[in-house]
C-alpha cells in the first residue's frame, strides 16, 4: 500500500485557519477508475482511498505508517508568506 502524508492546506473559500495544523495521511489509488455502464459515473473497487486519516503532528502520521507496513511519502508544506499591508497605503 503506498500513501502520501501532508499537512492540510488553508480553506480558501474562507479566512479562518480552522485545522490546517493537521496531518494527514491519504492512500493512493490501487486501480484504476472506470465509467460505470448504466449511469456512466466514474468509480473503482479500491475501497482504500476512501480512508483519510488525520494527526496532529507529521511524526505520529510516520510512525502509523511504519507500524503498519505502509510506505508513505510525506509533501513538505510551503511557507506562508504574509503581505502586510495598511489601508492608508492606498493613498500614497
Amino acid at each position: 500500500m503506498a500513501a502520501r502524508i501532508y499537512q492540510r492546506p488553508k480553506n480558501a473559500m474562507q479566512s479562518g485557519k480552522a485545522r490546517i495544523d493537521e496531518w494527514v495521511l491519504e492512500f493512493e489509488q490501487s486501480e484504476a477508475r472506470h465509467a460505470d455502464p448504466l449511469m456512466g459515473w466514474t468509480g473503482s473497487g479500491d475501497t482504500q482511498a476512501q480512508v483519510v486519516l488525520t494527526f496532529d503532528s507529521c511524526d505520529e502520521a510516520k510512525a502509523y505508517a511504519a507500524k503498519h507496513g505502509i510506505t508513505a511519502r510525506i509533501h513538505a508544506t510551503p511557507p506562508r508568506h504574509l503581505k502586510l499591508q495598511a489601508y492608508a497605503d492606498n493613498f500614497n
